[in-house]
């Protein structure tokens, strides 16, 4: 299964340098029939953007709760046996969150498939993004449109052989 984990640069870099993402259990977001129900479609590229689009927003949120990290969102796709997946079939513990899932465990940095990073022209509006999550969470209209605007912004595509770059590691 196809999981998308939430990160920071920070986080990404620890990553790197451990070989592994996180200890686990590790949050992530996924194509889950929640998702699909949420969603409303049923086209898998679609549905598996959406997922990312989720995992983004976490990783909004991470930086919130991070203000010494770059303010660029991180997505790590990462492919897992099915069976490290838990979360009632993607529902996860809040069924506001749909597609939300658990993976048991750390996963081996040689299981991802795809890093997804925010360009340095979106800092800006991720800064501002992070820096109003809370209000929108509160109902906060203004703050939610500016929460939005992080979204304007796509997540850039990189392989795995370039996390070194993004991480700025010499090894």
């Amino acid at each position: 299964m196809r999981v998308y984990v939430p990160l920071t640069l920070p986080g990404l870099a620890e990553a790197y340098k451990a070989g592994e993402v996180g200890a686990g259990p590790l949050v992530a977001y996924a194509v889950t029939p929640a998702l699909r129900e949420w969603y409303l479609s049923e086209d898998v590229e679609e549905l598996e953007y959406a997922a990312l689009g989720r995992a983004s927003l976490a990783s909004l949120r991470l930086l919130a709760q991070d203000p010494g990290a770059p303010r660029r969102r991180v997505v790590v796709a990462v492919d897992v046996p099915d069976g490290q997946v838990s979360g009632d079939a993607g529902r996860g513990p809040d069924p506001g969150t749909p597609g939300e899932v658990r993976v048991a465990g750390a996963v081996a940095l040689a299981k991802v498939a795809s890093v997804h990073v925010d360009s340095a022209d979106a800092e800006e509006d991720v800064a501002a993004a992070a820096g109003a999550l809370q209000a929108a969470d509160g109902g906060d209209d203004d703050a939610q449109f500016v929460v939005d605007g992080a979204e304007d912004h796509e997540l850039l595509w990189y392989a795995t052989q370039e996390i070194p770059n993004l991480v700025g590691s010499r090894d």
